[in-house]
């Protein structure tokens, strides 16, 4: 891996509530390092932002985009890409990743997992999702957990499947 291969990722806190996780912006970006290492996508010229929000302002995203007026953990927006390329040297933006914090720790805890594999099984997800994988059928979800498992185990986080199929 190169850091041609990584591309570059702003982490944006927008809640206070992150503030009790200092760790959280090192371990997204060790996720999705370590994600966009294992798969097979053009990602080094390019740039993700994940922001870091609480269940109000995940809520309100779920329900202005998707429809879902409730909170989720996790929401992808990959971003349109220009028929050609930019002028100059500008990068190009895979997308966006939001993350609601009382939404992932409680079902950290209800899952019994600790916390930072959490974040970094959603941040997998939600890279994946910038990068065409979806999981709106069963093939394509056995396909997405599988790179999943796989990129989590890299990182020394054991299958988040074992116990629950459930992520949003």
């Amino acid at each position: 891996m190169t850091s041609a291969d990584i591309p570059a990722t702003e982490v944006l806190v927008t809640a206070d509530c992150w503030v009790r996780e200092s760790g959280a912006e090192t371990i997204i970006h060790r996720a999705i390092e370590t994600a966009a290492s294992m798969v097979d996508a053009d990602t080094g010229d390019a740039e993700i932002a994940v922001m870091l929000t609480d269940d109000a302002g995940i809520r309100t995203l779920n329900k202005n985009w998707r429809g879902i007026d409730k909170p989720t953990n996790v929401l992808s927006f990959p971003a349109l890409q220009p028929e050609r390329a930019p002028d100059g040297d500008a990068p190009r933006m895979l997308g966006d990743i939001a993350i609601a914090y009382e939404t992932t720790r409680s079902e950290a805890d209800t899952e019994h997992k600790p916390f930072d594999h959490h974040l970094s099984h959603l941040a997998v997800h939600g890279f994946l999702h910038l990068i065409g994988y979806d999981h709106e059928n069963d093939d394509d979800a056995e396909i997405m957990e599988g790179l999943e498992r796989d990129i989590l185990a890299q990182l020394g986080i054991p299958d988040p499947y074992a116990h629950d199929d459930q992520v949003n």
